[in-house]
This record gives structure tokens, sequence and C-alpha cells, in this order.
């Protein structure tokens, strides 16, 4: 699988991956969550993998600063904002 162009620049890629994929998002893993977020909160590429994990609908780790609910909640506004444009009359 070829690497993506961004990720070579990404703050976590000499971390454990195991950091960014929790068992749980909450409870004790919380903590493991923060530090997850915290590295991503400098990462010159965070919008990048933020834009990877929302196209590919990542459901599961820290990526771009997002866990999955924040994820599934920026799908779920975009689609609602989008809904206007789908059912407006053709011009």
């Amino acid at each position: 699988m070829m690497m993506l162009d961004w990720t070579r620049r990404a703050a976590c890629l000499d971390l454990d991956p195991e950091l960014f994929f929790p068992i749980s998002m909450e409870g004790p893993s919380q903590s493991q969550v923060e530090r997850a977020k915290h590295v991503c909160g400098g990462c010159p590429v965070r919008e990048p993998c933020l834009e990877y994990a929302l196209t590919t609908r990542q459901a599961y780790g820290v990526w771009g600063g997002t866990d999955p609910a924040q994820r599934r909640e920026l799908v779920s506004r975009h689609d609602r904002e989008a809904e206007p444009a789908r059912h407006s009359p053709a011009a």
C-alpha cells in the first residue's frame, strides 16, 4: 500500500499507533485519547488527516485531532448543510 504523501510529515509518524487507537474512547482510555489529540494539536498535517478520516469514514481512532463521535458529528452537520442544495429546484 502506498503511503499518502502527507503522512510522511505527520507528528505521529514515529509514535506507537496504539496511542491513536485506544480500546475505548471513555473511562480510563480517555487520558490516552487526550494524549493522542495533544499530539494532533501540533501536527503540520492535521487538516489533511482529518479530511482523509472524514472522506474514508474512519470509524475508529483519533484522526486529525478528532475522535469517532466528533467525526460523526462533523459528517452529520455537513450532510444537514448540504441537504437544502439537494432539494432545491434546478435553475
